[in-house]
Order: C-alpha cells, then sequence, then structure tokens
C-alpha cells in the first residue's frame, strides 16, 4: 500500500510528495525544497524511515518544483525523469530564479523521458501516467487506480486550475486535459496537487467554478 508524505517548502508555498510502500522504495516527486532547512527536512524523514529513493520525478518544471532536484539527485544517485516537452521549461529555471531574485540550485536534465504509455513502478507499487498539458506543455498527472488517488502537479487544484500566462501555457489545452483526463476518473478519487489542499474529482466536478 502507498504512503503519502507531503512537505510545504519554498517561497512558493509548493507541495513536494514522498510516495512509498511496505518496501520502503520511495519517489519523490517534484522536490521543491528551496533552503538547506528544506532539504534536511527531506533527508531526515526519508532516513527516520528507512526508505530507498528510486526514482526522482518532475510533473513539470516549473521553478517551484524542481528547486531540489540538484540535491536529491545528487544525494540519492536519482536520474530526473519527466516529459519531453518539459525540457524548454527546465531550461529556463535559472534565469526565471534571477528574475523573482531567488537563488537557485541547478538541475539536471532529465535522463528519461516519460508517456502515457509508461508506468511508474516503485517495491510492489504502480502509477499509471496521464498526459495532461495546458499549465505546462509536458504536465504529466500520476494515478493509483488501486488507491483511487493523483499526484497532479498544478493541473487541478481545490476550487481552481493551473495558471495559463506563463510560457507553454494554453487556457483551453489546460480545460481540455482536465474534462478528459481527470474528471472521467471516479468521483471519490483524491487529488493531491502542486499548491494547497488536497480535494476530490467530485468536488470540483461540481463546484470548480472554471469547470461547472
Amino acid at each position: 500500500m502507498i504512503s503519502i508524505q507531503c512537505f510545504v517548502f519554498g517561497p512558493f508555498q509548493e507541495n513536494t510528495y514522498i510516495l512509498y510502500d511496505e518496501t520502503k522504495q520511495a519517489v519523490i516527486i517534484d522536490p521543491g525544497c528551496y533552503d538547506e532547512a528544506e532539504r534536511q527536512k527531506l533527508a531526515d524523514f526519508i532516513l527516520k524511515n528507512n526508505l530507498i529513493p528510486v526514482k526522482l520525478i518532475n510533473t513539470h518544471c516549473h521553478l517551484d518544483h524542481v528547486f531540489g532536484n540538484g540535491f536529491v539527485a545528487k544525494k540519492y544517485n536519482l536520474q530526473l525523469e519527466t516529459h519531453q516537452n518539459e525540457v524548454m521549461v527546465l531550461d529556463s529555471y535559472m534565469g526565471v530564479a534571477i528574475m523573482y531574485n531567488l537563488s537557485a540550485q541547478p538541475s539536471p536534465q532529465p535522463s528519461v523521458f516519460l508517456t502515457e504509455a509508461d508506468v511508474i513502478q516503485f517495491g510492489n507499487s504502480s502509477l499509471s501516467i496521464l498526459f495532461t498539458p495546458g499549465h505546462s506543455p509536458g504536465s504529466l498527472t500520476f494515478y493509483s487506480s488501486s488507491q483511487n488517488f493523483i499526484i497532479a502537479g498544478d493541473v487541478l487544484f481545490y476550487g481552481s486550475i493551473g495558471r495559463t500566462d506563463l510560457p507553454g501555457g494554453h487556457h483551453q489545452t489546460l480545460i481540455e486535459s482536465i474534462q478528459s483526463q481527470l474528471l472521467t476518473l471516479p468521483d471519490l478519487t483524491e487529488v493531491y496537487s502542486g499548491h494547497g489542499p488536497s480535494t476530490t474529482i467530485g468536488f470540483e466536478r461540481k463546484h470548480n467554478p472554471f469547470l461547472t
């Protein structure tokens, strides 16, 4: 069974997720740990729970989701996995950080390109991949059908959706991604977003002002 640990990191209050199961193998998704204290908090949790990180994955590569990529990749000897369309976003990361007057550690380039045909496997667990562009050109959502949850990045939020005014964003594409990929999931599917509290597909289908 997959356990989910969420950390709220960085100046943008980004949700970083660690998913792990009874084998102790773990997947780190969107490490936004911005400073040394946050990096240590992530590492302490992994050490305390005897976890074995086996994958470093980005739902997308906006700066708040990749601040900790370099740290995680180096400390746990992991390759970065994301969608190929996110390379252009990742390439702009350091420049965007400078624009916001933020310090940033370089991120490794992706070594593995994920598509919706792939499956994320760790320990006894697996996640399928949904291609959900619009907020970012290669945004991915990770879905556990057995436990009925998604890791949605910045595609869908409690009562809101991802912004589409950043380079590579497109509002209609995002709406179509949500409608075709997410709103087709069961109502009780838990949505773990890139910012803010979790929600459910059923709640968003009924109440989200961008979707009703």
